[in-house]
């Protein structure tokens, strides 16, 4: 028999954006949404799953992820199919990935593509890193060849900071170029804020582990070294006319200085991370796998990173995931490698938080997934439930407390700095395209992952959303 639909989502509250959750039924063909009905509706389908007492919302997009074992392009089948497994686990439908070389991208791309296309649980796109002149004259190509539309720069590389990852350093004038070039291709840049100066001279003073490592590290990297360098580049983006997405937010202080400058021009765009608004310098029992760049902060930061979200000012929750085993994270603060692995718990750790802190399902629904698909030139693609979307889903069973394990992430990280915490939610299922890459909250052996083309980000990325949904209005 020859059905309509390959699968009807049936029995569920499906979050709608015009409407919000709603009891109907979602079906699916060939990888798109192809209806959505009334739960009474006859329509017939290949398969129905019933996930009565669920919540159906639209598959999480990670905007922030390094892989690889050196964190700066993926290789290896392992380097693409366990992290994207983790984030099918943790309901991750797209992840946006930095490729970090001081070699041109046409030598880098072809290859990580391939890579990640055989091996992924999950739909991924890229962002590059720029640090040469060459990459400045192929920027234009990045865009119309690739499909890579958001480009990251760190403002800490200056003279050889950034050697240990084979980029070179730069300066405020290298930055001018990037902003200005990105403004005149509709495309965005996501800059590392941090003055690095200043870190070079906090790094002569005593060290003060009296409050623990997290606090130590905190003062080596404090608020003001983070939000003194996001006013710079967010000024600088208002000169050139460019759109800068400030990433992985940590502090209070950094989140005033971008505010401050979106007042008076409105393409600064703000991300924070899951690890910032649930994680602080008084997580005693994180320890050294708790060090990232920034800082985890202090108790107050988190407390107004969450009533930034709440008030709409942040725009989207990363995870800044990073795979480097749990090896380089087990001897001292100051030695230990930065960063951790947070693709899988992004979303039920914000999701879960959000919710008991009286978040409405709207707001986190758009900054873990919707408003990254309108930035990063993914809308109405991804980031919706909408006739027409791919059928990117994540099913949710809230009032089921699930424990986070570095087991169950399967990042081959093999650690995570929140083990052993309970998020009140289970996620159940999660497609891709209308195909399972966790089903019963068992991962599948579907490699379905695809390469996302991204023609613009940013405010021409917005513009072009707005005039999306105004058609469909009509």
């Amino acid at each position: 028999m020859t059905y309509s639909y390959d699968t009807r989502i049936a029995g569920a509250e499906v979050f709608l954006h015009d409407s919000g959750l709603s009891k109907v039924d979602v079906l699916v063909h060939e990888g798109k949404v192809a209806a959505i009905v009334a739960p009474d509706d006859p329509a017939e389908a290949g398969e129905t799953l019933d996930a009565s007492g669920c919540w159906v919302l639209p598959g999480a997009i990670d905007p922030h992820v390094h892989l690889g074992k050196d964190i700066r392009v993926p290789r290896d089948p392992d380097d693409a199919e366990r992290e994207t497994a983790s984030a099918a686990v943790g309901g991750v439908t797209t992840m946006l990935v930095y490729l970090m070389s001081a070699e041109p991208y046409g030598e880098v791309f072809p290859a990580a593509r391939e890579v990640m296309a055989a091996n992924s649980h999950c739909d991924v796109g890229f962002h590059f890193v720029l640090g040469t002149p060459e990459h400045l004259t192929e920027f234009p190509s990045y865009i119309s060849d690739f499909g890579v539309s958001s480009f990251k720069f760190f403002m800490n590389f200056r003279q050889d900071e950034g050697a240990y990852l084979g980029m070179p350093g730069n300066d405020d004038a290298f930055m001018y170029d990037i902003l200005g070039l990105s403004a005149d291709h509709d495309a965005m840049i996501n800059p590392h804020p941090e003055n690095i100066e200043l870190v070079w001279r906090l790094r002569d003073q005593p060290r003060d582990e009296s409050r623990g490592p997290l606090w130590a590290w905190h003062l080596s990297r404090p608020e003001y070294v983070e939000a003194e360098a996001q006013q710079r580049v967010a000024y600088l983006a208002s000169v050139t006319g460019a759109s800068v997405y400030a990433v992985h937010t940590s502090s209070r202080a950094a989140l005033d200085a971008a505010l401050r400058q979106r007042e008076n021009y409105p393409n600064i765009f703000v991300e924070t991370c899951a690890h910032y608004l649930t994680l602080s310098t008084e997580s005693d029992e994180v320890g050294t796998y708790g060090k990232v760049n920034p800082p985890l902060r202090p108790l107050e930061n988190p407390e107004a990173l969450w009533h930034a979200l709440a008030e709409g000012e942040i725009d989207c929750v990363g995870s800044d995931h990073n795979a480097r085993h749990r090896s380089k994270k087990e001897t001292d603060i100051w030695s230990a490698s930065a960063g951790f692995p947070g693709v899988g718990t992004l979303f039920p750790l914000t999701l879960s938080e959000g919710l008991a802190r009286g978040l409405d399902v709207a707001i986190l629904v758009d900054v873990t997934s919707t408003r990254a698909a309108r930035l990063f030139g993914l809308y109405p693609r991804k980031g919706t439930i909408a006739v027409g979307s791919d059928a990117d889903m994540v099913v949710i069973r809230r009032g089921t407390q699930t424990t986070l394990t570095a087991e169950a992430q399967h990042s081959a990280a093999a650690y995570t700095p929140w083990e052993g915490r309970t998020v009140d939610l289970a996620v159940e299922h999660t497609l891709v395209r209308g195909r399972f890459s966790l089903r019963d909250g068992q991962l599948t052996d579907d490699l379905m992952g695809a390469y996302v083309e991204r023609p613009h980000s940013g405010a021409s990325a917005l513009r072009a959303a707005a005039h999306t949904s105004e058609e469909v209005a009509s």
